[in-house]
């Protein structure tokens, strides 16, 4: 029987749906698990030698025919090993208030569970998670990798980073810290692995690389906020896994899976660890964070701005509005400055500005460097206390103040 009609005994097929919203990755068990059918067999080719290398073959290494480039890893076994003891499932009950119906005089209450996912970052029982698995929690339990489960509590958490401290009580229990890497580290195109558990599936194990950095939670519709320079990743995240950790190939932590692109395929992000690292001692000491304020609204610098505004190049932050009684207004910056440094610091692209000036700290005097009209200028500029109603000042308000025409103010 020849191969192609062999092939067409195996009737076989795949059906994907793709979900209509962008959302966090919280989720819920999966009713069903549809085996899936044989694939056809497939012809063998015959091994080939390794091509020859060119007189400019140096700069790129040539894989062997059929096999990985040097330095591609030949499992992730030995990670998952590593790190699968500090990383937890979290559970916690979350108290809704549903609003009056039919028949009844009261609002009504029911207690729904949020699953997610968790990584220990100290022997004393300190966890990561995502804000929005405990937010609103009557109670919170974490189950470890050996199955045994614990109650925890919430040390602090920050809504705007999307992150959560907290600690497990497990007396006598030996518990194993995650190791932290330095996700600024990271580049495009570099082996992560994320682990979670996903619909309820316990340590589940994805592999995939750096998409994309830099991605803000204001570029993927995930709120007004662009504190989370986030990491794109391709490596498989589903509701479940928010607050697992994204891996590199030393089995570090470089970031907290936070959500999936559901109307995409292999379009994830996490938050990057160093960003969590900077919030976590105010999470520890206070609950919460306490930023430092600028008191200006930006927007990124385009190409076309470049020779009008008499700019080296489209970098740097440029300022659309100044909060009138601010640290920036006090510092006489102006709209249509174009920040380029910050404390020392380029600013290759607007969205790190919100960052840096929120974590510089309280009273911080922090230097500034900006370019307004074609001069270069630098001014000092004391920080004050974000009030609250900058919380949830949406980043840049196209409008309100015009931008320099090609003419210059």
């Amino acid at each position: 029987m020849s191969l192609s009609r062999r092939a067409s005994l195996f009737p076989w097929g795949v059906a994907l749906t793709l979900a209509p919203m962008l959302t966090a990755c919280r989720g819920r068990e999966v009713p069903s698990i549809t085996p899936i059918a044989p694939s056809p067999p497939v012809a063998v080719a015959p091994a080939r030698p390794a091509p020859a290398a060119s007189p400019d073959a140096s700069a790129l290494p040539l894989a062997p025919a059929g096999g990985p480039l040097p330095g591609s890893p030949t499992s992730f076994a030995p990670i998952v090993r590593e790190v699968r003891a500090s990383v937890v499932s979290v559970f916690a009950n979350i108290r809704e208030v549903s609003a009056m119906q039919w028949g009844f005089n009261t609002p009504q209450e029911r207690i729904n569970q949020s699953r997610g996912t968790g990584f220990l970052i100290a022997e004393n029982g300190e966890i990561l998670t995502n804000n929005h698995v405990v937010a609103g929690a009557a109670n919170i339990e974490v189950q470890l990798d050996d199955g045994r489960r614990f109650p925890a509590e919430v040390l602090g958490r920050d809504e705007r980073l999307d992150v959560a401290l907290l600690r497990v009580k497990a007396p006598g229990v030996a518990l194993r810290p995650a190791r932290l890497g330095d996700s600024d580290r990271m580049s495009v195109g570099d082996w992560v692995m994320a682990m979670g558990n996903p619909y309820g599936l316990t340590q589940t194990v994805t592999a995939g690389i750096v998409s994309a950095i830099g991605r803000t939670g204001h570029d993927v519709r995930l709120g007004s906020d662009n504190f989370a320079n986030l990491l794109q990743t391709d490596a498989s995240i589903n509701p479940g896994n928010s607050g697992g950790p994204l891996l590199n190939l030393a089995g570090e932590v470089i970031g907290i899976n936070v959500a999936v692109h559901r109307e995409a395929q292999g379009v994830g992000f996490a938050i990057p660890i160093n960003m969590a690292q900077v919030v976590v001692p105010q999470l520890r000491q206070y609950g919460h964070v306490m930023r430092s304020w600028l008191g200006v609204s930006v927007r990124a610098v385009e190409d076309r701005m470049v020779d009008w505004m008499h700019l080296p190049d489209a970098h740097g932050a440029l300022v659309q509005d100044v909060e009138p009684g601010s640290p920036a207004a006090t510092a006489d910056i102006r709209s249509g400055d174009v920040i380029r440094r910050f404390d020392g610091q380029e600013i290759t692209d607007s969205t790190q500005l919100p960052w840096l000036a929120s974590s510089a700290g309280i009273g911080h005097q922090s230097r500034v460097e900006l370019i307004r009209q074609g001069t270069v200028a630098t001014v000092e500029v004391t920080l004050a206390a974000m009030p609250d109603r900058a919380i949830n000042l949406p980043p840049g308000r196209p409008g309100m103040v015009p931008i320099p025409g090609p003419m210059g103010p």
